[in-house]
């Protein structure tokens, strides 16, 4: 039995508190931290429609199970607290940065600090760019708002005041066509930058929406935004395909159960009283009072009107040189595995692997596997490109990636519509694999050439995400990664994988097969040792078998950047596991396992986390690192992360997110030093082969 693990939630909001720790820090510069206000922002939203949505569920099924319900509504009450504990050092941090923001001369101003000149320019651009895209909700009994208000999206709630009655009115601020700040022109100085959002555009402008159709008195206007829950039923109609069950189950996604009104702490209590009745929330526990200004999610692109010192120096995407000196990306594979890792890299070797087999004559076919792509896709492109090509082009996409269905829908029927074929996977599984493999006609037989990542083939995030790509021409590889598609088009073969872990098929297994391992070297007084990087850990039955490692003496280092269930330092159970978390300019996303199985080191790459829904409930790959030179490499990553004396927070059982004391060592911050260690390695490269081909 597990004595202590931390509730996932509670976890979940200690990292959140790690991203606010980032908007807090003088030594971020004042942009980043303000745009790391939306991180925090965006990151809440998705809390509350899943995390909270989840838990709120659960109260209400375990109705008659008074124990379960119990401990979820302690659970939801500390959450509830915890919270409200952020969000008041949000809004602390919030007027601070807007203070700061002044003294470099940047102003976010409201309608009241509007000067004349700028009246005049704001009604203009209102009147020729705005005003098309507002279409004002009124209220009234005959309509349901449940029916036409927005998951996430920010609302001015609108008062008219006459003498004989109140009416009410809702407007959407119209971000997806409207860009939510906008830059005021100069004045008078040009020393001083003005920014103002739509919210108070619209603000300004309201009696040139409602004075040509009401009579009124006065006019309030607030802000307040719903978030409902994310989870949404899919049919179970057997005449239904599975395209067609997800988008009948997505319209009931618009009228889920709300799980937060977030509202102008300011607003009238009539307004408020009016919201809570024709949006049917009944329960307090899920009201928000906030401030004036919801959908903090978008400071996420805040822009910089003034110097560049206020964000981040933009580092050059390092190239690889392996790439670089071949003719084409086969034959730079074909010679050696080659492992990259985002944002350090460039992300386009990735797309010219799918580009180039688009068109080489020699490719017959490509499979990919695609959970969230870009906005403008270029490997869908290259993909329909190669269909017209007469390649066999087979894509299993993934319907169920949460917020992304709609998007993936719309991608289905584009690739069906060219000629490609779609599978959508196993009904009961996710596909969270990152792998694709390209089969090229070489010497009279067909050769495999396959990508395995960590992260989504996705052009946008691989800039903010940091993730590894492996490329391999390993032929016992490769037709691992084949048998993989063919089992997700035939889910009821019993195959046998002897290097890829799968999911769900044999990675618990394996996992335990190599702790085990571990275990017994310690029992045998040999060096044991287990260094793991993931995004989360919260399966207990993984964590378990932690503990029993860490008590038979394996030394144990983890690196988790979101949820950790695991409680590190607890005498007699985890007194061998140190774990840390690392925050900064990017996002850490990169899963890896390291086991040193008597001094043999064992080195894997996956797409999963050790999260039971990853390791049991979809299809996820994990390779080993075979190659000596990209195991030092991402040896040497993993000990330069654990060195980090910058970004580093220990993970304690208090969640108190303490940073890693630095003393007197070198300051060491690992994404920055990653990128100088990526440099030197590529030079090296460079200067290998410069010899080579020097002979």
């Amino acid at each position: 039995m597990i004595k202590h693990t931390m509730s996932k939630e509670l976890s979940w909001l200690s990292f959140n508190e790690r991203v606010l720790q980032e908007a807090c820090d003088k030594n971020v510069p004042l942009i980043e931290r303000v745009r790391f206000l939306g991180i925090f922002s965006s990151n809440l939203d998705e809390f509350f429609r899943v995390r909270v949505a989840e838990i709120r569920r659960a109260i209400l099924i375990d109705n008659f199970n008074q124990d379960k319900m119990q401990h979820n509504q302690t659970l939801m009450n500390l959450i509830q607290d915890r919270v409200l504990e952020l969000q008041e050092r949000f809004d602390k941090n919030y007027n601070e940065l807007m203070r700061e923001l002044a003294r470099k001369n940047i102003f976010l101003i409201n309608e009241f600090q509007l000067s004349y000149f700028h009246q005049s320019w704001l009604m203009t651009y209102f009147k020729d760019h705005l005003k098309r895209h507002i279409s004002p909700i009124i209220v009234s009994k005959s309509r349901d708002l449940t029916q036409q208000i927005s998951d996430g999206v920010t609302y001015l709630c609108i008062c008219l005041y006459s003498d004989k009655k109140r009416t009410y009115s809702l407007i959407e601020v119209p971000t997806k066509s409207v860009p939510r700040f906008v830059k005021l022109p100069v004045e008078s100085t040009k020393s001083k930058k003005h920014l103002i959002l739509l919210d108070n555009i619209i603000r300004f402008c309201a009696d040139e929406l409602f004075r040509p159709f009401f009579e009124y008195d006065d006019i309030d206007v607030y802000a307040m935004k719903l978030t409902k829950d994310a989870e949404f039923d899919i049919t179970d109609e057997l005449d239904y395909t599975q395209l067609e069950r997800m988008s009948k189950g997505l319209k009931k996604r618009l009228t889920a159960e709300p799980v937060r009104l977030v509202y102008d702490r300011e607003m009238p209590d009539h307004m408020l009283q009016m919201l809570k009745s024709r949006l049917k929330i009944s329960s307090t526990e899920f009201l928000v009072a906030g401030g004036r200004y919801h959908n903090f999610k978008d400071f996420m692109a805040f822009p910089n009107p003034s110097r560049k010192y206020l964000e981040y120096e933009k580092l050059p995407a390092i190239h690889s040189n392996l790439f670089d000196q071949s003719p084409n990306v086969f034959e730079a594979i074909a010679h050696n595995d080659i492992l990259l890792n985002y944002p350090y890299h460039k992300y386009s070797y990735v797309t010219e692997f799918v580009r180039q087999a688009a068109y080489d004559p020699a490719v017959k076919f490509i499979n990919i596997s695609l959970y969230r792509v870009a906005k403008n896709s270029r490997i869908i492109q290259s993909l329909i490109d190669a269909v017209n090509n007469g390649k066999k082009v087979m894509v299993i996409l993934e319907l169920r990636a949460r917020f992304d269905e709609e998007a993936n829908i719309e991608w289905t029927r584009k690739l069906v519509e060219a000629g490609v074929s779609v599978h959508h996977g196993i009904p009961s599984l996710k596909v969270h694999s990152k792998i694709c493999v390209i089969g090229r006609h070489e010497a009279d037989q067909t050769r495999l050439y396959c990508h395995i990542g960590s992260g989504n083939f996705n052009e946008k995030t691989a800039k903010v995400y940091t993730d590894f790509s492996l490329f391999s021409a390993n032929q016992e590889i490769a037709e691992e990664v084949q048998q993989v598609f063919h089992l997700i088009q035939h889910p009821y073969r019993q195959d046998k994988f002897n290097h890829l872990i799968v999911s769900p098929y044999n990675s618990r297994k394996s996992i335990y097969r190599l702790i085990e391992a571990e275990i017994t070297a310690a029992k045998n007084n040999k060096r044991a040792s287990i260094t793991l990087k993931v995004n989360n850990l919260v399966d207990k039955q993984l964590i378990r078998k932690l503990y029993n490692a860490s008590n038979a003496g394996v030394k144990i280092k983890l690196l988790v950047r979101g949820m950790c269930s695991l409680v590190p330092k607890i005498p007699e159970q985890s007194q061998n596991i140190e774990v840390v978390s690392i925050v900064d300019r990017f996002l850490e996303h990169s899963r890896i396992m390291v086991f040193h199985a008597g001094g043999e080191q064992k080195m894997f790459l996956s797409s999963a986390d050790w999260m039971t829904r990853n390791i049991d409930n979809r299809i996820e790959v994990t390779t080993p690192i075979y190659d000596s030179k990209l195991k030092k490499m991402l040896s040497d990553i993993l000990n330069i992360h654990f060195s980090d004396n910058t970004k580093a927070r220990i993970l304690n059982a208090e969640q108190s997110n303490p940073y890693r004391r630095r003393g007197n060592k070198k300051k060491v911050r690992s994404q920055q030093a990653i990128y100088e260690y990526l440099i030197d390695y590529e030079a090296k490269i460079k200067q290998s082969l410069n010899e080579v081909s020097s002979e």
